[in-house]
């Protein structure tokens, strides 16, 4: 594959993206060390598994979603209907990314090989959710939740409060800002029978939503540290998570889209590094 090749698939799948979900997933390896022995190894194949779900995912996005980001203006140039990168070829990369994803991890142990197929199930599941429900931004947030209780599995061979606190906050806190991004989709949406939350609700009504999840994800990064011992630096991350999520509010405002993406890209993901890096001094 030649380099303009790899780098239009990388712009299909949005890998740049992968900093969302990534640093909460090493935050719970992070945690899991207190309990059992973390190595390298793992940890580079955590960041495969990572890597290769959230692609087949995107790629499986693309493929079934092709026809209505034709007809949206915001979405028609990228890359399949744009014809940059073939439905076929697509199809290639998106179940060539699904089969590493069940190698990597099997490699990491017979329980999440055996949950590696729920997991695909999952996160291919959002991309038809908004054909049938307003709650398809809860079905991301699932999908992107279960990054930190799999980390968890797989290390430890258990489950405890610790990944369910965490899986709890990104959960919210991704549909929180999916619901933010979808409002410049909303009169699409409307208008092609699609289902979102600012569509059902209106934009006023969607950013109450989206405020309210915010509000939980806060809530559940409050309670960790009830479950797990973190020091004064985690509660300096947490002020610096809530003053983001705060100005993220801020600045998308009913009559005033225009700064969704610096919301969606920007702030997001300096709330998904903040929260590794606070974790880690923890």
């Amino acid at each position: 594959m030649s380099d303009s090749a790899l780098v239009t698939y990388s712009r299909m799948i949005k890998l740049s993206h992968s900093i969302f979900a990534l640093p909460f997933a090493l935050a719970a390896a992070v945690l899991a060390a207190r309990e059992v022995e973390v190595t390298a190894w793992q940890i580079a194949l955590i960041v495969l598994c990572m890597v290769t779900a959230r692609s087949s995912a995107m790629g499986f996005n693309r493929i079934v979603d092709r026809d209505i980001d034709a007809e949206n203006p915001r979405t028609a140039n990228r890359e399949i209907p744009a014809g940059q990168i073939s439905v076929s070829a697509a199809w290639g990369f998106t179940l060539g990314s699904a089969a590493l994803f069940v190698v990597f991890a099997a490699l990491l142990g017979r329980l999440t090989l055996y949950l590696a197929p729920v997991a695909l199930m999952v996160v291919w599941g959002y991309s038809l959710a908004k054909r049938y429900t307003a709650l398809c931004h809860v079905i991301l947030g699932v999908a992107l939740a279960i990054a930190p209780t799999a980390v968890w599995i797989a290390l430890t061979g258990g489950f405890s409060a610790v990944p369910a606190l965490l899986s709890l906050a990104v959960g919210t806190w991704v549909a929180g800002f999916d619901i933010i991004y979808s409002c410049q989709d909303a009169d699409f949406d409307r208008d092609r029978g699609l289902n979102s939350i600012p569509a059902a609700l209106g934009i006023k009504g969607a950013l109450v939503v989206s405020a309210l999840l915010h509000v939980a994800t806060m809530a559940a990064l409050v309670a960790l540290p009830s479950v797990v011992a973190l020091g004064a630096v985690y509660w300096v991350g947490v002020a610096v998570i809530g003053a983001v999520l705060f100005y993220e509010h801020w600045i998308v405002r009913p009559d005033d889209l225009s700064r969704i993406d610096k919301a969606f890209f920007d702030l997001n993901g300096y709330i998904s590094l903040a929260f590794f890096a606070f974790v880690a001094l923890a």
